[in-house]
This record gives structure tokens, sequence and C-alpha cells, in this order.
């Protein structure tokens, strides 16, 4: 059975929804925004003021509230996707231009008329975005890091880090064990270490070869023979050996083990890490790097025998060091010509050059604790989210360049009169939550003609030529777009379709009654 619910009863149920969702997110919103306490079925209850994190755990018993919500939670996921930052400042936005486009449709404006007025403004807005912005020095990096994080440790750590690979896919921020947070520099390509027995590291905790052989294959290895001239190679030049295949028979791998201990040798199986095509995309850059062929459908000869320079191995990481050669040039520029012709595979790709170039890193959260430790790689993930959009330009943050463009729009169509509203809310939510006079700051700041901003931390007046509250110009851009997004959707709504549960019809509220 299905039920429909239309009209005003539709209307009230959209605005109590994404009033119910933005006003419980934008009360962290800036330096001074407060933290939410959420109750997880899954782990302990946590603590945070992440705006993203926050928004998907709010929903609502009522059904049609419910439905309204997750359609509104996009605009802050889809923010977080693809800049890593800016979430609560979508929603403070999104309900701003949602609640001022629904009274025009009260009034008669026609739904579809008013999306298409408010795409055609956001442009205009968006290229005004885009003079304001100017490029980074490392300073803004750092300070980027420090305000998107809200903390000067995660903002220097995620600078340096991020200064010294260049490459956000090249960073990987993962939780520790205990209280120190440490930062690992990977050089070389690095892959998941999938070990088919613990033998193999021998009680270590890392293990190094050095100037191994190495054989690649892209199938299932069954007994000791169909590698017999690889061994015999191995155990007369007494050199390490990295066996790489789909996977291993029990007797395979418990037969190298027991060859390496009678004959003192350095035999390591690894299984082919990943799944379809990022499986393939692995085994074609090992190819490269170890000068090896990668056997499939043949017999195992010595001319499909590759090396490199080191293999470090642990129960995680599997780290190949190179040495920089006319190979690997050629696969550099194969990369370089996938990753401008394609937009699904940009991070895997982006993520593959970092090894082949700077190297990766590794960022591991400590904390005292489970629930600080979440929080606080939440803020990282933040952080480097903005020092990556980062790159595109960055502008006067807190709000104020937002808060300027609303300025300067005029009120010569219904879009403009929405976006003049709506472009001022995060600059004075900001200001709220920080418990400050919003009204007269905001009065000082369009007095000086935008020339100066108010540094809630410091809480002093600062030159924009000389502040450090900046914001990616990205971030802005995606928050805004996406905020529009969602809001012109919902406002062109104006039918919401439920599927009841027949078993529970007597528990169901038939709004269309009321």
């Amino acid at each position: 059975m299905k039920k429909i619910v239309s009209g005003e009863v539709l209307q009230d149920k959209m605005v109590e929804a994404i009033n119910l969702l933005c006003d419980t997110v934008k009360t962290t919103l800036g330096p001074k925004g407060s933290n939410v306490i959420i109750d997880h079925s899954n782990f302990s209850p946590f603590i945070t003021n992440d705006g993203v994190t926050i928004a998907e755990n709010i929903f609502s018993d009522d059904e049609v509230i419910n439905t309204i919500l997750t359609l509104a939670k996009e605009a802050s996921l889809k923010t977080n996707t693809l800049v890593g930052d800016g979430t609560t400042t979508t929603l403070v936005l999104l309900q701003s231009i949602f609640n001022n486009g629904l009274d025009l449709i009260k009034k008669g404006v026609n739904p579809i008329l008013l999306k298409k007025e408010l795409n055609k403004e956001l442009e205009n807005i968006i290229t005004m975005l885009r003079e304001y912005a100017t490029m980074p020095s490392q300073s803004d990096l750092e300070h980027i890091t420090y305000i998107s994080s809200n903390s000067k440790e995660i903002g220097k750590i995620v600078s340096d880090v991020y200064l010294k690979v260049l490459d956000k896919n090249a960073i990987t921020i993962k939780e520790g064990e205990d209280n120190n947070t440490k930062v690992n520099y990977l050089k070389g390509y690095a892959i998941d270490s999938i070990i088919p027995s613990i033998y193999f590291l021998s009680g270590l905790k890392k293990k190094v070869y050095a100037s191994p052989f190495v054989l690649l294959v892209d199938r299932c290895l069954y007994n000791l023979e169909e590698v017999s001239l690889i061994l015999n190679e191995v155990i007369t030049k007494k050199c390490s050996l990295i066996i790489m295949a789909r996977d291993y028979t029990e007797e395979f791998v418990q037969n190298t083990i027991s060859l390496n201990m009678e004959n003192n040798l350095e035999i390591l199986l690894l299984k082919i890490p990943g799944y379809g095509l990022n499986s393939k995309q692995i085994l074609d850059d090992l190819k490269v790097i170890c000068n090896a062929n990668l056997v499939i459908n043949k017999s195992i000869t010595l001319d499909d025998l590759g090396r490199v320079q080191e293999v470090s191995v642990d129960d995680e990481k599997c780290l190949f060091n190179f040495k920089y050669n006319d190979l690997i040039k050629k696969r550099v520029l194969e990369l370089n010509d996938m990753l401008n012709n394609t937009d699904s595979e940009k991070e895997n790709i982006e993520a593959r050059l970092a090894m082949f170039n700077k190297g990766v890193a590794e960022i591991i959260v400590g904390a005292k604790t489970v629930t600080e430790r979440r929080e606080k790689k939440m803020r990282y993930d933040d952080a480097l989210g903005a020092i990556e959009a980062a790159k595109e330009g960055i502008v006067p943050g807190s709000g104020l360049i937002l808060s300027l463009i609303s300025d300067k729009l005029n009120e010569d169509g219904m879009a403009k009169v929405i976006f003049k509203k709506s472009l001022s809310k995060p600059l004075e939510q900001i200001l709220i939550n920080a418990g400050l006079n919003y009204q007269e700051i905001i009065e000082r700041i369009k007095n000086a003609n935008y020339e100066i901003i108010y540094n809630v931390k410091s809480e002093e007046y600062e030159k924009i030529s000389d502040t450090l509250v900046i914001d990616p110009v990205k971030v802005v851009i995606n928050a805004l777009v996406n905020a529009t997004s969602i809001a012109s959707i919902i406002l062109t709504t104006t039918s919401l379709v439920i599927n009841e549960n027949l078993n529970n019809l007597n528990k169901v509220i038939d709004y269309n009654e009321l």
C-alpha cells in the first residue's frame, strides 16, 4: 500500500525536516561552535563538531520527515566527498535558500521557473567568487588546515605532510592504538601485505629483502614444480625471492616454508592485493618497477623474473623501493596521460603517481580514548580536504566573502532576492555561535567596505590584506552549489509517495487527513 503526501502538508513537513537537520548542525559552525554528542548502536557515544558526521546521524520517527532528511543530507555528503570540508556551511546555506524560496512559492511563484533563475544566478556568483580568489602561500596552507581542524597541532602536521608529498591521495589517515600521533613516510610503491603465513616474517615486525628477484603470477600456484627453474636460480645465486600470485595451495605454502628453513633461504609469498581493475593496475605498475613479466597462462621461465632494489614488508604494508630509470619515466608519462583522459579513476591514478614520485605518507592518529581518537581523525580528514581544495585559490574566510557578494547583489530578480538573504547567513551564524553581537560586527565590516574581517578566535578586527582567516574558494563554491542544488530539488517537489508496511498501518499517521 502506498500513501501520497502533498500540498501544504508536504510543505510543512519539508520545513520541519530542513530545520531539524540544519538547526542541529549549524551550531557547530566556526572556531567557537559547539559540539554534539552522538549515540550510536554500533559503538559507544562520541562527541564531534564534524558537520557531515552529525548530519548522517540525524533521523526522525516520522516517515515523511525522514525521507526528506535523507534527501537534504545529500548536500553535505556531496560537499564532503568533493572537497572534504564546508559541510556545515552547506547546510546553513541550504536552510536559508530553501526557506526563502518556499516563501516565494507560497506567494504563487512557479517552482520550476524559480529553480532556473537560481541556477542562472548561481553561475554569476561562482564567477564573482573566482575573481576574488588568490593563490595560497605556504603559511596560508598551514592556516587553512588550522582553521578547518580548529587545532594548531593538527594543522601543522597535515600541512607539513602535504607539502612533503604534494598529493592528498598519497596521504592515508587512520586511527592508532595509543596516545601518540605518528607520521610514517614511505618512499616507494606501497601495497597491502597479504601474506599466506606468519612464518614468512620469522617472528619479526618488519622484514627487509635486499635486491630480491620478483616473480609475478596472475593465477594460483599449486606446487613447487611450477617454479622449479626459479628456485634453482635462487639457490644457486643465494638471492632472496618475492613471489606474488593470485593464490596458493596449502601444500605450496608449507613446502616453501620448509624450503626456507632447510636451505636458509629468503622466499616470501605474497597474494596480489585488490580486486578487478585495481588489482590489474597494481600488477601493471609492479611489472615496470621490477622489470618482470606477468605470467598468466604459460609455464614459468627464468625470463619472467624481475628484480627490484629493496622490498620491506610487515603485516600491513609491502614497500617496493626502486631506482628511477627509463622504464619508470615511461610509466609515469603513461599514468599522466591516463589521468588527463579520465574522470572516474583520478584519485586512484594520482595515488599511484605519487608513489612513483614523492612517495606516500600515513598519519596514525593517537589519543587517550577511542572516542577522542575518532573525533580527532575526523578533524585530520577535514584539514586534509581543505588543504587539497586550496590549490584552486583562497578567499577571505569566516563567511565574509559570501557576505561581501550578498551586499553586491541587487534585488531585480527572485534568485537575487534569495541569494542576497542567504549568502550572509554563514558569517552571521559563526558570530552567533561565538556569543557575539553579530549585527554590530557585520555593520562595522560593511562600513569599512569589507577591507577588515573579524577574527573570532582572537576577537580582533584584522585587515583583509593581513588576515590569516581564509577559506579555499573550491570549498566555498562547492558548499553553495550543493546547497542550491538540493534546495532546488526539494522546492520543485510537490508530492511524496510513501510505501507503507501493511503490518504497521495502525502506527502510521495519514497526513492528508490532518
